[in-house]
């Protein structure tokens, strides 16, 4: 029976991890960022799912030969991943394998729903490949500024729209403090408004994966481009890694990563269905 695990328990599934998978994984069973894990068995673990806490996504981890698990999934996703999906307004199950060998098995499990897949790659960058030089100029206009707890507490209100990096953080970290106990970010303002962010959206030892967004009306203006560069130096200044992953076919978040001087270290396959 497929059992979700109490957060006191998620070390027993570390060993279970490929170590060359993706880092948020690791990040949920540490416990550094929110997540809900399920497991086959809660004593000794052998198969699990990863239910990512800032809801966007699933990881499917350890042995995929393990046809008890795997004849479970369908019932257990329509009686306790729908209902709570509901609840958190998620239409879909978009899912990826911890390794690629899930892959096949996952095809074969939901083969009777109307399985979409992409593919996702996956960045690191190393001191001798970033490229500094060609950090941007931007518009006079737009200043980038450290995230610390003056800017995010806005006491004196003088950004308009803290919601928006406060939503942000609050979507992959449990709370602010533990996002500056273990985080980094940056963001840019425009006249008193948070108009890009680059934070650590996940934190696995001293690999920091970067979410990254720009408001639309001030996108092609290289703001992401700018914002990642502060992220990236201070990161390498601090012995840490910073680790991009993003759709292939997300062509502007590629060419972000490729600019900076990040190297592809590897790709996944993600499957997504309808929970409706």
């Amino acid at each position: 029976m497929i059992t979700e695990l109490d957060k006191t328990e998620f070390s027993k599934c570390r060993k279970l991890l490929n170590e060359h998978g993706q880092a948020e994984a690791i990040a949920i069973v540490e416990n550094i960022n929110p997540g809900r894990i399920f497991v086959d068995d809660i004593n000794n673990p052998a198969s699990g799912l990863i239910w990512l806490g800032n809801n966007d996504g699933f990881i499917f981890f350890g042995s995929e030969q393990n046809e008890e698990f795997n004849n479970e999934l369908n019932d257990f996703i329509n009686n306790v991943i729908i209902p709570e999906a509901k609840k958190v307004q998620l239409k879909w199950f978009e899912g990826v394998g911890n390794h690629e060998k899930w892959n096949n098995k996952i095809e074969k499990v939901f083969e009777h729903r109307k399985l979409g897949r992409w593919n996702q790659r996956v960045y690191t960058l190393r001191k001798d490949d970033y490229k500094g030089n060609d950090e941007p100029v931007i518009e006079r206009e737009y200043k980038v500024i450290k995230i610390c707890h003056t800017l995010f507490e806005n006491s004196n209100n003088s950004i308009k729209n803290i919601e928006f990096l406060q939503s942000k953080i609050a979507a992959y970290w449990s709370s602010p403090e533990s996002f500056f106990n273990n985080g980094i970010g940056y963001c840019i303002v425009y006249r008193n408004e948070i108009v890009s962010v680059c934070f650590s959206g996940f934190v696995a030892g001293n690999v920091h994966c970067i979410d990254i967004e720009t408001l639309e009306p001030h996108q092609g203006k290289k703001l992401a481009q700018r914002a990642a560069h502060r992220f990236v130096k201070e990161c390498l200044e601090n012995n840490m890694v910073p680790y991009w992953d993003c759709m292939e076919v997300n062509k502007p978040s590629v060419a972000v990563a490729e600019n900076i001087g990040f190297r592809n270290i590897f790709n996944y396959v993600g499957y997504e269905f309808s929970l409706e």
